[in-house]
């Protein structure tokens, strides 16, 4: 009997904290999924492509004066 009673306390201790972690996960899921959260994610995302598209065209400024500095060297050398 008192193995019995063991094993019933083991097994709802385990589906209790089972719920709760169940719950917790779904809870998180929802907050994440929420639809300020995806806009908080869908702006970090864009901020981010800007910040990309700015350095890109930063840097082919620097390599188009750096290439335009080349040809005109050159030109300078020729005449």
């Amino acid at each position: 009997m008192v193995r019995r009673i063991f094993w019933l306390s083991v097994g709802l201790g385990a589906g209790a904290t089972a719920v709760i972690m169940a719950s917790r996960w779904l809870d998180k899921q929802k907050r994440k999924l929420s639809p300020a959260s995806l806009g908080h994610q869908a702006a970090g995302a864009v901020s981010g492509l800007a910040g990309t598209l700015a350095d890109a065209a930063r840097q082919y400024r620097e390599a188009a004066a750096e290439k335009e500095a080349e040809i005109r060297a050159q030109l300078d050398d020729q005449g």
